[in-house]
């Protein structure tokens, strides 16, 4: 029997009421840019040398490419608010999609309390004003960030794009400038770090650098969560998703190329790497190189605030409509503010969430920063991952039972085209699933050399138990959720 909602059933768009269309083609794409292109990244990524360049630029063909099409179609197809939770739903039903939108969602507030904020304190602290380490004012630079991150999403879409723009046109100005920089100082200095930079791509290097790098070029599909809240998705969405996993591919490998090419693949860091890089490259400024210094470590804080803004914005949409639509809780949670058009309720439990977070990080590993941000960020990885592991199921699900739905724009080769970049994109999100939450483990089979407490800065024990305890309380919760939200469903 098929199983096939008629066309008829499907969620109309402008079906949530109090949104308003605010994004146009030019504010999806620096929407997307601004969530996608990770300042914390690009330094984690150059600490696996010269090899991480050749990597990036492999992901970014085999794995990017196809990603980008098949949301592309998606996308435009099924504009309907909330994204790949209405996807999910429709192909696999509520209760997938609510457990799966917990995943997608609670990403983002670990990320925002754990790495994020991490990355800008330590910013700060070294360029801009001391904080040190634990104090009154480390606290209080972090609660700041991370709740004006959250208030940026729960201002109005109309106004809030206008920060999550900045941030984009911002993000792609340091990147450039710093880019710019290093060829300068090579020109003059030698590019030094090239003569010790091995190119050529390992299973140690692929392994250790794919969860990061999927990390980093996943999320295009995010600014469909405000599909309501577009003038014409059917025709923006895959021209913006275009142009902005091309702008995002040439942001994560030309800066890596750069720093790797002036800075000593040993001296990189993932907390560090991006702005010691340009410390060190700035230097061909003569005395104006600390006033830059300085300026480009503010918009580099800034750019991680408003890269936290942005998926605040859709992921919050994402979880509200779960909520709304009884997935989740309570419906209440899911209200969208009458004047705003925000899901507030949602926009401050992610804030509360990512404080707790943040606080919890800062007690992990005795306040060793470097050891923090890495098991943080890894947690943000797994969850994420592990959340494209049903939505992409969900795109070839509908793909293939809704010939029916309207597609503006078709992903090349039909059926056999949509489902071969599924087939690409999900092997590429289990392999770096695994490795994210059991790192090592395929280290073993390939016979690598695997030392964990020198690598992570934890033990196995408490790595495992940091990563596989959050996703097994994400679990319970998801679970709660749902038996709560279908209690309530038939009280109703």
């Amino acid at each position: 029997m098929s199983t096939k909602l008629p066309l008829t059933e499907l969620p109309a768009p402008e079906a949530t009421p109090g949104l308003r269309r605010s994004l146009k083609r030019f504010d999806i794409t620096a929407m997307a840019v601004a969530a996608v292109i990770s300042f914390d990244t690009v330094g984690q990524i150059a600490t696996g040398g010269g090899e991480a360049a050749t990597w990036t630029a492999a992901i970014a063909v085999f794995f990017l490419i196809p990603y980008a099409l098949l949301f592309a179609e998606t996308g435009a197809a099924f504009p309907q608010e909330g994204g790949p939770y209405m996807w999910v739903k429709l192909a696999l039903g509520r209760s997938a999609a609510a457990l799966t939108t917990l995943f997608y969602w609670v990403t983002n507030p670990i990320w925002l309390g754990g790495s994020l904020v991490f990355l800008a304190a330590e910013t700060w602290d070294g360029f801009v004003f001391p904080l040190g380490s634990g104090t009154f004012a480390d606290y209080a630079f972090k609660l700041a960030f991370v709740w004006a991150a959250i208030l940026t999403a729960v201002v109005s879409l109309s106004r809030g794009k206008w920060i999550t723009t900045a941030g984009a046109i911002v993000k792609v100005l340091s990147l450039a400038l710093f880019t710019l920089t290093a060829v300068l100082y090579g020109a003059q200095h030698g590019f030094q770090g090239l003569a010790d930079a091995r190119f050529t791509p390992t299973t140690a290097g692929f392994l250790a650098l794919v969860p990061i790098l999927l990390f980093a070029y996943v999320g295009f599909e995010a600014p469909n969560a405000a599909g309501e809240e577009m003038h014409d998705p059917q025709r923006d969405v895959p021209a913006a998703l275009g142009r902005s996993a091309t702008v995002a591919a040439c942001c994560y490998l030309l800066p890596v190329l750069a720093l790797l090419a002036v800075v000593p693949a040993e001296n990189v860091t993932g907390v560090g790497g991006f702005m010691e890089g340009a410390r060190l490259v700035f230097g061909v400024y003569g005395g104006a190189a600390g006033p830059l210094l300085t300026l480009t470590a503010v918009m580099f804080v800034f750019a991680l605030l408003t890269q936290g803004s942005a998926w605040m914005i859709v992921s919050d949409r994402m979880q509200a409509m779960a909520a709304a639509d009884g997935g989740f809780f309570s419906r209440a949670l899911g209200a969208f503010h009458p004047r705003l058009g925000t899901p507030v309720r949602t926009n401050l439990l992610s804030g509360v969430v990512a404080t707790l977070f943040m606080l919890a990080a800062m007690q992990l590993a005795d306040g060793d920063t470097a050891a923090v941000f890495t098991v943080v960020l890894t947690v943000a990885v797994t969850t994420l991952l592990l959340s494209y592991l049903v939505v992409v199921p969900a795109l070839v699900v509908l793909r293939l039972r809704r010939p029916d739905v309207p597609r503006p724009y078709q992903v090349p080769f039909g059926d056999r085209g949509f489902v071969a970049c599924g087939v690409l994109v999900y092997a590429w999100i289990l392999i770096g699933s695994w490795s994210a939450l059991f790192p090592g483990v395929l280290e073993g089979l390939f016979g690598i050399e695997y030392v964990f407490q020198e690598i992570w800065g934890v033990s196995r024990l408490a790595f495992e138990t940091f990563t596989l305890g959050t996703v097994a309380l994400l679990l319970l919760i998801g679970v709660a959720g749902l038996a709560v939200a279908r209690r309530e469903r038939a009280d109703a």
